[in-house]
């Protein structure tokens, strides 16, 4: 009876060792005897994208485990067939690095290209734990080509204080893409807006226009400065452009003339015509006099209201004035933009009569123009009776002839009196003697 128990005992704990031990999957056995072929290279970036000369930059693979159990990799390294790649702190992973399975790790080197322009070649290696080797071939690629910029858009002639469009482009022509981009700019003679602007990256081989708005107060200079990235490293362009005021070709050009002055007391009254000569429409015209003269009566200021090109209208200004000396026709208007200006013509009343009616010596004329009001900045000007101030300047003539229908104590049609009274004495004598026979038979009737 005994030894039946021991015998039964023995077998018991048999079973028992079994049911302790781990089955082997079949699987498993094939993972671990080929697993590089479960771990491959999923990624590779290269930072920068395409390096300057001697550029250092950064080299980041990324491996899989594609298998069904863990499994080992070690020394993970860049190799390069030249001194043309230098690799910073080649011994940086020393152990063994267990990948498991579905998951991935990532190896980053330091490096830097030692050559010109070209394209140079490595090889990134590994071992797994079953003592197999994994190879990717790598390709470095150099270029010294910077980033080019200019200004591809400018008004043929800026004005003052007038916005006007401005584009400045960026031109890419390397293999990689440009990163970080900064472009400010400053200048105390101009508004501009906006006056920084920030890209986060211009595509390989592109171009990019980068718009300004700019309203300039004076001559000056507006330095671009553009900043950006290769990578890590930081590198600055700048444009330089210039802005020299001038005269805008399709301003407005408001022309006075026909003009007339009546005087009644101390109260004178000027009309007259004006014409947009200029190329574009001048909006909410508006006639008036500057000091000394002081608009009063009926019409102190005259609304012409819009001047197309090519359009006309009449105008009447009411006015005293203290000083006859001179008497200033103020004229604003506006262009699309919602600009203003201004043109002043100056009559000189020094030969003023206090009769009816009298006519000015000479006149002057100057012009203004401002963002939001008139300013004694020049501008677009105008043309009196043949005064050309035009757009952006000042003139200054006789007004004998832009005055023309004025009527002149001193002169005018009484001036011809006494040759019309001989051309009538002439008449009279040529039908007297012709009919000198008829006339002495109607005398001897009598």
């Amino acid at each position: 009876m005994k030894i039946p128990s021991l015998r039964t005992s023995c077998i018991l704990l048999v079973l028992l060792a079994l049911a302790v031990i781990p089955v082997v999957n079949a699987a498993d056995i094939v993972e671990k005897s080929g697993g590089v072929s479960y771990v491959y290279v999923t990624s590779v970036d290269i930072e920068p994208e395409v390096f300057y000369p001697y550029e250092q930059g950064s080299v980041t693979v990324t491996l899989t485990n594609n298998g069904n159990s863990s499994i080992g990799v070690k020394n993970p390294n860049l190799l390069a067939s030249s001194n043309d790649i230098s690799i910073v702190k080649e011994d940086k992973w020393q152990t063994m690095s267990y990948l498991s399975a579905g998951n991935s790790i990532s190896y980053t080197f330091l490096v830097t290209v030692n050559g010109m322009d070209g394209k140079y070649f490595g090889l990134f290696t590994t071992e797994t734990s079953e003592e197999e080797n994994l190879h990717y071939p790598l390709t470095f690629e150099v270029d010294s080509e910077d980033l080019h910029a200019a200004i591809s858009k400018r008004p043929e002639t800026f004005t003052i204080d007038s916005e006007s469009d401005v584009n400045l482009s960026l031109i890419n022509a390397r293999d990689g893409a440009i990163t970080s981009v900064y472009i400010t700019t400053s200048d105390s003679g101009s508004d501009i807006t906006p006056s920084v602007t920030f890209i986060s990256e211009l595509p390989a081989n592109s171009v990019t226009e980068v718009p300004f708005a700019i309203t300039p107060h004076q001559a000056t200079n507006i330095t671009f400065n553009i900043s950006y990235q290769n990578g890590d490293i930081k590198r600055e362009e700048s444009v330089v452009m210039s802005v020299n005021p001038g005269n805008a070709k399709d301003a407005a050009v408001p022309t006075i003339n026909n003009l007339a002055l009546t005087s009644s007391g101390n109260t004178y009254d000027l009309t007259g015509d004006i014409t947009n000569t200029g190329v574009t429409d001048a909006n909410g015209v508006v006639v008036s006099v500057g000091l000394p003269a002081k608009g009063t009566g009926t019409y102190p200021e005259y609304a012409v209201g819009s001047l197309a090109s090519d359009d006309s209208s009449s105008f009447e200004v009411t006015f005293t004035c203290t000083d006859l000396s001179s008497v200033p026709l103020v004229i604003h208007w506006k262009d699309s933009n919602g600009t203003d200006y201004s043109v002043t013509k100056t009559l000189d009343l020094t030969t003023y009569s206090n009769s009816s009616g009298g006519m000015p010596s000479d006149g002057t004329s100057s012009s203004t123009r401002s963002s939001s009001s008139s300013s004694s900045m020049q501008g677009p000007g105008g043309d009196m009776g043949g005064m050309s101030g035009g757009p952006g300047g000042s003139s200054s003539s006789s007004s004998s002839s832009v005055l023309s229908s004025i009527t002149n104590p001193k002169g005018g049609i009484s001036s011809f009196y006494p040759v019309i009274a001989m051309v009538v004495l002439i008449i009279v004598g040529v039908v007297g003697y012709t009919k000198r026979k008829w006339i002495m038979s109607k005398l001897k009737k009598q």
